[in-house]
């Protein structure tokens, strides 16, 4: 990544190139959604922004910078990521203090997802300095439009946990939750996610989107399961990945001997307050009543 010098520059060091300002852009903070993957969907208002910015902020100026460039745009590109925003944050806020325009750019889609530009909007709001957006294209809702799945309420949960253990938890937490929702996961781990959110939120109807936007942009449709069993037989595929996973099946009645069974198999391999949450969402039950239920298990207290 961009950033991550063989030194360690002194935390008080001048990162920033020299920029004055070009009175073009309003000063502050533009954040600027650039394309998922066909560069035809930059917007009109985008491109004159980054050819009006003083500065622009980008997570990688190496994927960035060739298509900045390609726009017309000349301001001095600067590297804004996870490993060095804590540094560059304070460098950026002053010289937007001191009436410059930063563009800030992810390497693509809408920037404040899935990374660290958040904390400089915040930073901005805080300072009094003006934060506008310039909207475009975003992976989460392209996957969401094309999954036929519900969109009228919805949450994006960016990527579970890499392992099973805690991301068995995540999904647990999830579960109850009345909307679709909507993750970003990687090629060689989604088989094994599909089908854990096949065992922990149910056999849901799911979508599978890739490539989106390009030549070979694909939508897989189905079941959880099917999902899962696909990838698994088909190996990982190439591309961004973002799944799309359907709201809460209609849980079917179900006896105290029922939820004991199903308390007893989550509590094998999940603590109290997990197995109680996911097993709430399965029945439908209250999460309270399932949770003492499960503490009286634990305990050893015999099913009914």
């Amino acid at each position: 990544m961009d950033g991550a010098a063989a030194s360690k520059p002194d935390e008080g060091a001048e990162l920033l190139p020299p920029a004055p300002p070009s009175g073009r852009l309003p000063p502050g903070l533009h954040v600027v959604a650039t394309p998922i993957g066909n560069r035809g969907d930059i917007t009109l208002r985008a491109i004159e922004a980054l050819r009006a910015a003083d500065l622009i902020a980008c997570e990688d100026t190496r994927v960035s910078g060739p298509f900045v460039r390609s726009l017309g745009a000349t301001a001095p590109l600067v590297p804004y990521h996870d490993h060095n925003a804590a540094r560059m944050r304070p460098q950026l806020l002053r010289r937007m203090s001191e009436g410059a325009a930063v563009a800030l750019v992810s390497d693509a889609g809408t920037p404040l997802v899935s990374d660290p530009g958040y904390r400089l909007v915040g930073a901005c709001i805080d300072s009094g300095i003006a934060v506008t957006t310039l909207p475009g294209p975003s992976a989460p809702l392209a996957a969401l439009v094309l999954s036929g799945l519900p969109s009228d309420r919805f949450l994006f949960a960016g990527f579970l946990a890499a392992k099973a253990g805690p991301r068995s938890a995540e999904l647990a937490e999830l579960a109850a939750v009345p909307a679709t929702l909507v993750f970003f996961e990687t090629a060689p781990r989604l088989a094994d996610s599909l089908a854990q959110m096949a065992a922990v939120l149910g056999d849901r109807p799911a979508a599978v989107a890739r490539e989106l936007t390009k030549l070979h942009e694909e939508v897989r449709r189905g079941p959880l399961s099917e999902l899962a069993a696909h990838y698994r037989d088909a190996g990982p595929p190439r591309g961004e990945i973002v799944v799309v996973v359907g709201p809460p099946l209609a849980a079917a009645p179900v006896d105290a001997a029922a939820v004991d069974r199903r308390l007893r198999t989550a509590l094998a391999t999940m603590r109290v307050r997990d197995a109680a949450a996911l097993v709430a969402a399965e029945t439908g039950l209250p999460r309270r009543e399932v949770y003492a239920r499960a503490l009286a298990l634990q305990a050893g207290e015999p099913s009914p």
